[in-house]
């Protein structure tokens, strides 16, 4: 069992910035890959930032060179700075894992929100 806590969600004005945190624990042998998504209200799911074992990120185009995504490997943890926040940017971000045990698996954070205001 793998388990997703995430952190720094909140209220903030436009052109601001908010750091998120995701610190995994449980049962796994290695994280290959940790990032998050964000849904906004009436759309669907969609990927924010990913990282892999090496350091390769993924960005979504709207996100590219205002959000940076990082991780500690000995914390087990995956940071996202997030600056420039737009009114676009408001959102439930779900902090997401892959993680191998016996297999590699797709693990969940409960989500956090996000909210940007004018």
């Amino acid at each position: 069992q793998v388990q997703l806590a995430e952190s720094g969600g909140g209220l903030v004005q436009t052109g601001g910035s908010l750091r998120l945190s995701c610190e995994v624990s449980g049962r796994f042998v290695a994280i290959n890959v940790m990032g998050w998504y964000r849904q906004a209200p009436g759309k669907q799911r969609e990927l924010v930032a990913a990282i892999r074992t090496g350091g390769n990120t993924t960005y979504a185009d709207s996100v590219k060179g205002r959000f940076a995504i990082s991780r500690d490997n000995a914390k087990n943890t995956v940071y996202m700075e997030m600056n420039s926040l737009e009114l676009e940017d408001t959102a439930v971000y779900y902090c997401y894992v892959v993680a191998t045990w016996s297999r590699a698996t797709t693990y969940w954070g409960q989500g956090t929100q996000v909210t940007v205001s004018s």
